[in-house]
């Protein structure tokens, strides 16, 4: 079902996006107006596709509540933030009120609190046009069903009451508003949109959390909805509402599904630290999927002083690292929805991210394309205890606040003069070297973050300092810009590549690649640098350089999503071949030289995208063809089906415009 309704959706999002950005300039304001409206109808369509099946995963009993402390106070300001903005908008009085004598901290699930509080001032909002909302927090003596065994027993409770002064629910559709679809002014005349899913999923959440949600309201009088929840969770209270048919159904359907190894993968969601942060805190993000692995983590990062945020999600992710800016990131390749590489180069693309130190966990063969991306040191998985808390250790030291230092290695003065200009800027010390042997002797006494040679010195090659670095264990590590004025023959080329197992090397021919690349190595905030540092930096990564005149071959079997990811490659410069049968790829593939990348579609009839993929890989000549594999949603073992077919990218459908370009850029730029 899920892949079903992600189809159409695709081309929907994409389509839209695509027309509302006017490339061409060539729509009427309205014409464009039209497209962002599609979009977001689309968008919402998305929204309620998730809900659907937030809700089913919650009847079908596949969702887990990990409960841990947290700071009422932090948890309130959370849940308040983005309704304060909506009240000033709206001119209506909104207000948070916490009982003095109430705990100062609760035992439940943050995430799925959250979820319900968000979802009854949501609702709250939505049906008040005069007066104002409030949210009041007390410790409740009754008030709660009669009969509730996990209430009655809990030695205290908490009431989270949503008031309003909306238009009110009349009293026979009060139990109404409570089902899925179903809302007080469900006739032909509706004046208010919505599902009514926010409900349905409250009072499952509220059930799953040992409480209960009660409402007291009248027409024209406004409601009141008081969430009922144990100070100290205590297990679900699912077993108190009469199970419907339905229900039982995808019950009693769940093992067939679970055998068929279709079911959506439930990732764990691990307590972090999100709503306890304060200003000058030292904060990783942690992204692992993996909850065992994350636990370990998570503790070894708290005994080094970081506070911890939690994502096992590439998209999670990169949201938390805007929204949170840590001081590091702990990044494993294989998530559910993208390849760590992917969520590497969206963190290094963007201006607001990219100076953030990413320590990559992966395998020692990818050292080298983990590093060459700007990931500033890996780990090694399988790992050890000593080996995470040393790596850990590392990067807390990196992170501190402090100039970095650059080494420039240049026998040319006026070269060397106009290098240190293009780079240089307060937040870096820049130290310089016209030989190799100087270069060396300054790299011993005392570290740089960084250096830019050039090839042509006095004294020896450049190419015999890489190697001399190289063989320093305590250099090895330093991530070197070559900078050369002159082409590399085809014998340079291989050696300086074979030199790169070791130790970062680029080649690099312009001043603007030049910046670009030691500000990434070098984690320089993008934002802090003169503006016009900051435009040929953008000019530069907003570049699509590196698509014009490359062969995409495009594998799907709906002409729908054929046609909208065509036109936003057309766009940017690239040819685009289609095949809408696996045969009909392999075919392509075999017989057209150019094709310089492969998106592949995995569901497709007779012959799948993984079994197309494993024939391409079956020829040698294809080993190193990027194939993007596009997934109508990351169930159990789909990554690694597509990683073992020979994918070596993989996107959840639908396809983020930015993301599947970003992947692109990548694989070509490699």
């Amino acid at each position: 079902m899920s892949h079903e309704l992600r189809t159409p959706l695709n081309s929907i999002l994409i389509l839209g996006q695509q027309l509302t950005e006017n490339p061409d300039g060539n729509l009427t304001g309205k014409q464009v107006e039209f497209a962002r409206t599609i979009h977001g109808a689309g968008t919402d369509l998305l929204n309620l596709i998730s809900d659907i099946l937030d809700l089913s995963k919650i009847e079908s009993g596949t969702v887990t509540v990990d409960a841990e402390e947290i700071l009422t106070s932090s948890l309130l300001e959370t849940v308040g933030r983005p309704f304060r903005h909506e009240a000033e908008n709206r001119h209506l009085s909104f207000s948070i009120d916490v009982d003095a004598n109430l705990a100062r901290s609760m035992v439940t699930d943050s995430k799925r609190l959250q979820q319900v509080l968000k979802n009854l001032l949501s609702n709250a909002f939505k049906f008040t046009a005069d007066g104002g909302v409030s949210l009041t927090v007390s410790a409740a003596v009754g008030g709660w069903s009669a009969e509730h065994p996990i209430l009655n027993a809990a030695p205290a409770v908490v009431a989270f009451e949503v008031s309003d002064t909306g238009i009110g629910i009349p009293q026979d559709k009060q139990k109404l508003i409570f089902e899925a679809f179903q809302q007080a002014d469900a006739g032909t005349s509706r004046k208010y949109g919505g599902t009514g899913l926010g409900l349905a999923i409250s009072r499952e959440l509220a059930a799953l959390l040992g409480g209960e949600i009660h409402l007291r309201s009248a027409p024209s009088k406004g409601s009141t909805f008081t969430l009922y929840l144990p100070l100290k969770y205590a297990g679900p209270s699912v077993a108190l509402r009469p199970q419907t048919q339905p229900i039982q159904m995808s019950q009693t359907s769940a093992p067939s599904l679970q055998a068929s190894g279709t079911q959506e993968r439930v990732i764990e969601q691990l307590p972090d630290d999100r709503l306890d942060l304060e200003p000058g805190d030292t904060i990783l993000l942690i992204v692992e999927d993996d909850p065992h692995y994350a636990r370990v983590l998570i503790d070894l990062a708290r005994d080094k002083g970081f506070k911890v945020l939690v994502a096992s999600r590439g998209a999670e992710a990169l949201d938390l690292a805007k929204q949170f800016q840590p001081s590091a990131v702990s990044l494993d390749v294989f998530l559910p929805d993208m390849l760590g590489w992917t969520v590497l180069s969206q963190l290094k693309h963007n201006p607001l991210t990219r100076h953030i130190p990413v320590q990559i966990i992966t395998l020692d063969e990818d050292r080298q394309h983990a590093l060459a991306r700007g990931a500033f040191s890996f780990v090694n998985k399988p790992t050890t205890t000593e080996g995470v808390s040393a790596a850990l250790s590392q990067i807390k030291e990196y992170a501190r606040p402090r100039r970095k230092r650059l080494l420039i290695v240049e026998d040319n003065a006026a070269e060397q003069l106009s290098i240190t200009e293009l780079l240089g800027h307060e937040d870096i010390e820049i130290v310089t070297s016209g030989t190799g042997a100087g270069a060396l002797a300054t790299l011993r006494e005392n570290p740089c973050d960084c250096v830019v040679l050039d090839l042509r010195l006095p004294d020896m090659s450049g190419f015999e300092v890489l190697d001399q670095i190289r063989k320093d264990e305590t250099l090895s590590n330093i991530p070197v810009v070559v900078f050369t004025g002159r082409e590399l023959s085809a014998e340079e080329d291989a050696e300086l590549h074979t030199m790169a197992r070791s130790i970062v090397v680029k080649g690099v021919e312009s001043p603007e690649r030049l910046l670009d690349e030691t500000s990434l190595f070098l984690h320089r905030v993008i934002t802090e640098l003169p503006v016009e540092k900051q435009r040929m930096l953008e000019k530069l990564n907003s570049s699509d350089e590196d698509l014009i005149g490359k062969t995409a071959l495009l594998v799907d079997d709906d002409a729908r999503n054929i046609f909208a990811l065509s036109s936003v490659l057309e766009r940017r410069g690239m040819k685009v071949l289609t095949a809408t049968t696996g045969h009909e790829a392999i075919s392509l593939v075999e017989s057209n030289p150019k094709i310089a990348i492969v998106l592949m579609d995995i569901m497709m009839p007779q012959m799948d995208g993984y079994q197309t993929i494993g024939a391409i890989r079956q020829n040698p000549a294809f080993a190193r063809l990027p194939i993007i594999a596009l997934t109508a949603k990351a169930m159990k073992g789909d990554r690694e089906k597509c990683l073992e077919a020979g994918a070596s990218d993989y996107l959840a459908k639908p396809v983020n415009t930015e993301q599947l370009l970003l992947a692109i850029r990548m694989w070509l730029h490699r």
